[in-house]
């Protein structure tokens, strides 16, 4: 009992290989590794090559080979060197049989090209390289497809081991799925989270900072967990989202996905778009593995698909909610009928009633029409002011002339001659005061319906609606049958 709680008391992470042979090998090949980095740094490129052709013999990692390649290639681009540049084409294409995954396969095949072409120019202009013997060496400078590639820098490693191994690695969260298994090496950029499950092992995880100049060596030593318990989950439709036991936390993964877990009772729910969610509870047992086989049921749902020119600029709503803040906008909707409306800045709004059939697929097509220029509503508003202006003018003008007869009368003098000009003056100002405001008040009626008139073509969509089918899906290591178009 002393040992076990020893043991579980020891952290999984060592930075050293439990085995003493590949410890061994392991320092070798990061010794050389640290002296070729150097070399490479001094432009020692030979002897750069030959340190990571040690680090390769002691620990053969792919990503050594691409080192070799690199060392070559800098020779040849500076030198002009033929057996060079061959070389560096001979250890790239090595490492690209080793690694035939590598996430930058179509840039060392590109280089590969590249150099091959060079070669050949190189002979043809039947120059000689820098060291071939030639008391007055004349290096031919490297052409400009050479020059795009730029100048080569080898990479570091990380290597991820783990006692015992075949264990699964997770990069970063266990939600995106397993990243791959021990041991792994490879090159990753940034600060990321190393995280090491195995079955029957308590999970071990590390958070390194990727140096792209060091051989950095990860190795996980897990201790067992024999109170845990151990669930595989899957689903009749692949990539389907886990839920346990609180599904506010949101998912703890997709399907398939298998992992430790505590004793006692324990709710899964596994859903995706298109099917019904499955809910299990599970008695969880210490030391037993637990199957949950989720089988999930078409819903009575169908998918709806906005695209269009300028979408990518609108926003999306169904029935007045926010259904994509901009598009494309694919979404699954319940069996029935809905309000679709696109709505873009600058632009006629869209709106339409659609009736969405359970298992198909409608595509909107969306053309908005941009919103007229409303300048005759701002002219008519203006013309519309101008009018009132002039009317409240002329009618104080009548208003005057009324006044100063008024006045006179007022005052005892005899009445007005029925000819003074200021009787015409007065009517014919008053008339045309009625007449302006009748002028104004007609063209601020214009004004509000040049506003809010509908102006050139409105907004259209086209609609095509297609069947969608199980279909198979493949994901690793499981298949089953997903929601997909049937043309």
């Amino acid at each position: 009992m002393v040992c076990a709680g020893f043991c579980a008391a020891i952290l999984a992470i060592a930075i050293a290989p439990a085995h003493a042979q590949p410890a061994d090998a392991l320092k070798k090949a990061q010794s050389a590794f640290d002296n070729a980095q150097l070399s490479y740094l001094q432009g020692k490129y030979d002897e750069a090559a030959q340190g990571f052709q040690d680090a390769y013999a002691a620990r053969p990692f792919p990503q050594f080979l691409y080192n070799i390649g690199a060392s070559f290639h800098m020779k040849g681009k500076k030198t002009s060197d033929i057996e060079a540049y061959q070389k560096a084409v001979d250890n790239y294409k090595k490492y690209l049989a080793e690694d035939p995954t590598a996430s930058d396969k179509p840039k060392v095949e590109k280089a590969i090209g590249v150099l091959e072409a060079e070669i050949k120019r190189v002979k043809d202009t039947g120059a000689t390289p820098a060291g071939a013997g030639s008391a007055a060496p004349v290096p031919v400078a490297p052409s400009e497809e050479v020059q795009q590639l730029g100048d080569v820098k080898v990479r570091g490693l990380i290597v991820v081991e783990s006692d015992p191994s075949n264990s699964t690695i997770y990069l970063d969260d266990k939600r995106k799925g397993p990243f791959a298994t021990t041991p792994w090496s490879g090159s990753l950029e940034g600060e990321h989270k190393i995280i090491v499950e195995k079955r029957g092992y308590k999970i071990a995880d590390k958070t390194v900072s990727a140096d792209p100049s060091k051989l950095f060596v990860l190795s996980f030593v897990m201790a067992q967990e024999d109170y845990l318990g151990w669930v595989e989950i899957t689903s009749n439709v692949p990539g389907a989202n886990i839920y346990i036991d609180d599904k506010s936390i949101g998912p703890v993964g997709k399907t398939p996905l298998s992992q430790n877990i505590k004793p006692g009772k324990h709710t899964f729910w596994i859903s995706t778009e298109g099917y019904d969610e499955y809910k299990e509870e599970v008695e969880v047992i210490a030391g037993e593995t637990h199957a949950i086989k989720g089988a999930l049921k078409g819903a009575p749902v169908g998918k709806l698909n906005v695209i269009g020119l300028g979408v990518e600029d609108s926003t999306i709503y169904i029935d007045g909610q926010v259904a994509c803040e901009r598009g494309p906008c694919l979404k699954a909707v319940q069996q029935g009928e809905h309000v679709v409306t696109v709505s873009r800045p600058g632009y006629k709004s869209y709106s339409r009633k659609v009736t969405i059939q359970a298992k198909t697929e409608m595509s909107i097509k969306v053309g908005l029409a941009p919103k007229p220029s409303r300048s005759d509503a701002v002219i008519a508003y203006v013309l519309a002011a101008g009018f009132g202006v002039g009317g409240i003018y002329l009618g104080l003008q009548a208003n005057k002339y009324r006044d100063d007869l008024d006045a006179e009368i007022a005052a005892g003098n005899p009445p007005p001659d029925p000819d003074d000009p200021r009787f015409f003056k007065g009517k014919a100002f008053a008339i045309a005061a009625d007449a302006t405001f009748v002028i104004a008040g007609i063209t601020a009626l214009t004004a509000i319906y040049y506003t809010f008139r509908e102006k050139g073509e409105p907004s259209k969509a086209l609609i095509d609606v297609r069947a969608l089918a199980l279909q198979p899906q493949i994901a690793p290591g499981y298949a089953g049958l997903g929601m997909g178009m049937s043309f």
